[in-house]
């Protein structure tokens, strides 16, 4: 089982925090019709969707998750898993780039995603009228699945992690991650997200990611060096043949 490094994690929670206005940008028009469901109880019904959106997320990236590290364990070989710890640092490396406008991307779970969300785009009828909690916090699960450029691209990170905790983690994360801005899409929301696409911040902060995913390549050799072993094993890195 490949370890889940901090350096992910955290790389996760940027693209959420970088990623929030994207997602007000592309579904906001899913996100303003949720309040209409419930008149009166607004900020309820955008908490019940929400964070439906990130149980939908964290489903995901255990599935994606678990379906890699059941392909590991078939494949029981040691150079396997350090192409995945490469493809999952590669995969952030990208997803810097896709941040910073750059085009970078890895959506290796794009078409399998499409396909998947043509299947369950009709159980959204099913759920209407959303009267009902429930009904919301479903509806916003499937919000969640729906074919998207950011959150394909963490869940290639995240079926990359090899195991169905790890994915999870990514995903909630990256869903938690989201909703400063994606719960108001109000005034506090809006600001927020303006300030996080000021350049020098955004620079930086996807800076962080590109740092994270060139680490998560390259911890496995790191780690042969006394003087990083202890900072990394901190982090959460583990030496390949320790796998």
């Amino acid at each position: 089982m490949l370890p889940l490094d901090i350096p992910v994690l955290t790389a996760a929670f940027v693209a959420g925090l970088l990623g929030g206005l994207h997602c007000a940008v592309m579904c906001g028009g899913i996100a303003t019709g949720f309040p209409a469901m419930a008149p009166g109880r607004a900020l309820g019904v955008a908490w019940q969707a929400n964070l439906g959106r990130v149980t939908g997320y964290t489903v995901a990236g255990a599935l994606a998750g678990g379906l890699g590290g059941g392909i590991l364990r078939l494949a029981r070989s040691d150079t396997l898993a350090l192409g995945v710890r490469v493809a999952a640092g590669l995969a952030l490396v990208l997803l810097a780039l896709r941040l910073l406008g750059r085009g970078g991307r890895l959506d290796l779970l794009a078409r399998p995603g499409q396909q998947l969300w043509q299947w369950l785009r009709p159980l959204h009828r099913h759920l209407l009228p959303a009267d009902r909690a429930w009904r919301r916090l479903a509806l916003g699960a499937l919000w969640g699945w729906m074919p998207c450029g950011l959150s394909l691209s963490l869940l290639s990170v995240a079926w990359l992690q090899a195991n169905a905790l790890g994915g999870a983690l990514v995903m909630a994360v990256f869903g938690l991650a989201t909703l400063p801005v994606m719960v108001p899409l109000t005034w506090s929301g809006a600001r927020m997200g303006r300030g996080l696409q000021r350049p020098g911040l955004r620079v930086a902060l996807a800076g962080f990611i590109l740092a994270a995913g060139l680490l998560t390549i390259a911890a496995p050799w790191l780690m042969q060096v006394p003087a990083l072993h202890g900072v990394l094993s901190a982090l959460g890195c583990q030496p390949l043949q320790s796998r």
